[in-house]
């Protein structure tokens, strides 16, 4: 079946699918987004998103990296429902959109070779959500169809699959429902051979069941890759690959190599980066005369050069650039309780990574309200991360958070959120911001730590302490050599960022990114194996600086307690207009909850408050017990009897012959207006009337 070519030229209906798991994946291209290079509609059950390719078709001039940009979108209209907000329109991306972005982004980049230099944007829209089945597996697929489909050159196809696991059982590309079921969320990309993409929440896996499912995940994804290869493609635009002059190539490497392999050597950072940047600078302009206009080439000489020096002395020596051993973790010094009004804090440094991290407790008001393509929900736990520019020694402007930061801001969260206390145990709103204040790499598992830490610190009953380390490869041929803790300049170099965050029991979360084919089961063995050690050694750390929670919450920290009414009574404590609860926050100073399942959170700074609204609105809510003695107000007075109140809202009346064992004349010779009596409830009757005895 023939498939149009560039741009304006009619493209024939593909249809197509293959079964996952018993599920129907459909591919369908052809009928819209025709002036793309390559664009599809991937569809599982009514859940449809369309992808598109799209590339400039000349190289962008002066520059020295493939400029690829994703875009996951999701319309309101999918689900049938407005966008929130004031302008009932799409806006800036949600956090979920931006994350899902970047799976895409960290699937496909491995795709390209290191010479594209297009501008080159991959578009993934949501026109359709069935509320049971995930768009983001499905628009990873897309992504790779509608390269395949087009005129854009790539190295391999790639496919994702998703896998859950349910009581013990894993779960290939699970839906919705059952994700909120599974203790495992792993995400996986791969080519046919290879996996390249990996990013993970787990519930303390242990490493040899992370193992077994990423295993079955490869099996799923060398299947659909087969499918995809079978479909059509376009001829491939040309890749250029620069050409450098014989003369200049040898120049810049008889002077540059000796200058290379002094600098791989030098252990502190900033010296290392100083002293090769002036070399450079001082190569280019004693080259700019002999040789113009070839800056980004010289540039690029230089930088293979340091890049085969620096990867050459781990390889063939085992020798790390700032010294280490390659299992060896650099120095940690862990401080908590540094800043005074915070519910917690804590510093975490691990070499020339450190982490500010702070805990703040909330009542319920203080969650986040989350609104997706399935609905709204609020989520109790926030993590932000902040890498402002001083902390790698750079001016940057102050902007919002970017995708990197998001990205590691949620990888530092779900390995953190298995270790919180159940919110029926602890009802508190949680947030925790890690201000990264140094940077030499892993910032994100420094965050983890320094998180866990504030957690302690903050008096948060967690399950367990949890740490998180990053793990480093570097591979030629068979040789390889796997890093432990990696800094920057080792991620930069190296063939593998991976990421392990767990407690002493298992893992809670994983991410990985691999920039070569070939990563081997046995090598993804024993890298888990040796960031279970670090991992181990990190704990002890954090053990050793605060070996369980504080005893009690930060006097700054509100107080609250939560208890449950029966939802027939929410209208009662609520009150016509919010006037009953209204009044009781303003009596006492609190701040109430009522959930819609009769939860009620009470928070305050004042503990003493925090019953006091307790007690009235159990009072409020309470029922009146036939045989129960009450302690009430007199609220009127009739020749019968008196009315007296017992529970908010509820009177009753102590007759006359009640009033006393002697005989009563008047009723004002015993009670009085306003005066506190204590009464029994004798009866109520089939009319709902209380009938009490004054306790003699």
């Amino acid at each position: 079946m023939f498939i149009g070519g560039l741009t304006g030229v009619k493209m024939e209906l593909i249809k197509t699918s293959v079964m996952v798991a018993g599920k129907e994946i459909s591919i369908e291209s052809g009928k819209l987004a025709k002036q793309a290079n390559g664009a599809c509609v991937v569809r599982v059950g009514d859940t449809m998103v369309l992808v598109t390719a799209v590339a400039s078709s000349t190289p962008k001039e002066g520059t020295d990296f493939m400029p690829l940009t994703v875009d996951y979108k999701e319309r309101a209209y999918s689900t049938g429902r407005f966008p929130g907000g004031f302008f009932k329109r799409e806006a800036k991306p949600k956090e979920s959109e931006i994350l899902v972005s970047r799976l895409i982004d960290r699937s496909i980049r491995p795709l390209f070779s290191e010479f594209w230099r297009n501008d080159t944007q991959i578009v993934a829209m949501v026109i359709s959500h069935d509320g049971e089945n995930p768009s983001d597996i499905i628009s990873i697929i897309g992504a790779s169809v509608a390269l395949h489909l087009s005129n854009i050159p790539f190295e391999k196809d790639i496919a994702s699959v998703r896998i859950g696991r349910i009581n013990g059982e894993f779960v290939v590309n699970p839906t919705i429902q059952q994700r909120e079921q599974s203790d495992l969320d792993l995400v996986v990309s791969g080519t046919e051979e290879a996996l390249t993409m990996v990013e993970a929440g787990a519930g303390e896996l242990s490493e040899q069941e992370m193992l077994d499912a990423l295993n079955l995940a490869k099996e799923e994804i060398s299947k659909i890759c087969k499918f995809i290869k079978a479909l059509p493609t376009k001829e491939k635009l040309p890749i250029t690959e620069p050409v450098i002059d014989a003369n200049l190539k040898a120049e810049v490497e008889a002077e540059t190599l000796p200058k290379a392999q002094e600098c791989v050597t030098i252990k502190e950072k900033t010296q290392r980066e100083v002293t090769w940047a002036t070399f450079k600078k001082e190569m280019q302009d004693k080259l700019a005369e002999k040789y113009p206009e070839q800056s980004v080439l010289i540039d690029c000489v230089m930088e293979d050069i340091f890049y085969k020096e620096a990867r050459k002395l781990v390889l063939t020596k085992n020798i790390r650039t700032d010294g280490r051993a390659l299992t060896e973790i650099r120095p940690i010094t862990c401080e908590v309780g540094y800043l005074p009004r915070a519910h917690g804090s804590a510093i975490f440094t691990r070499g020339q990574t450190q982490s500010l991290a702070t805990v703040t407790l909330g009542s319920p008001e203080d969650k986040q309200v989350m609104d997706e393509l399935t609905g709204e929900y609020k989520e109790r736990f926030l993590l932000h991360y902040n890498f402002p520019g001083y902390a790698t020694g750079e001016p940057k402007p102050e902007r919002s958070p970017g995708r990197r930061e998001i990205g590691h801001g949620n990888l530092a969260r779900r390995g953190l959120k298995p270790i919180l206390p159940d919110e029926k145990d602890f009802p508190y709103a949680i947030r925790i911001v890690s201000d990264i204040t140094e940077s030499n790499g892993s910032s994100s598992m420094a965050s983890v730590c320094g998180g866990c830490l504030a957690l302690l610190d903050a008096g948060v009953p967690i399950k367990a302490t949890c740490a998180g380390i990053a793990m480093g490869l570097m591979k030629e041929g068979d040789n390889y050599v796997i890093l432990t803790d990696i800094m920057g300049m080792e991620d930069h170099l190296g063939d593998m960022d991976f990421k392990v965050v767990g407690t002493r029991k298992g893992i809670t979360a994983l991410q990985m990114d691999i920039k070569i084919d070939g990563l081997t089961t046995e090598i993804m063995a024993k890298a888990l194996e040796q960031a279970r050690v670090g991992r181990m050694e990190i704990i002890g750390k954090i053990e050793a600086t605060l070996p369980q929670p504080r005893p009690e919450l930060s006097k700054y920290a509100p107080r609250m307690v939560s208890f449950v009414i029966p939802q027939s009574k929410i209208g009662v404590v609520i009150g016509p207009g919010g006037k009953t609860i209204k009044g009781i926050q303003e009596t006492t100073g609190v701040e109430i909850s009522i959930e819609e399942d009769g939860t009620v959170f009470i928070s305050s700074p004042n503990a003493l408050a925090v019953e006091t609204a307790k007690s009235m609105v159990e009072g409020l809510t309470a029922e009146v017990e036939v045989g129960k003695e009450y302690k009430g107000k007199v609220t009127r007075i009739m020749n019968f009897g008196a009315f007296v109140e017992i529970l908010p809202g509820k009177e009753g009346l102590v007759h006359i012959s009640k009033l006393s064992k002697k005989h009563v004349k008047k009723v004002e010779e015993v009670v009085s207006v306003g005066e506190e009596i204590v009464v029994k409830v004798d009866e109520i009757d089939k009319q709902g009337r209380i009938n009490l005895s004054k306790t003699m």
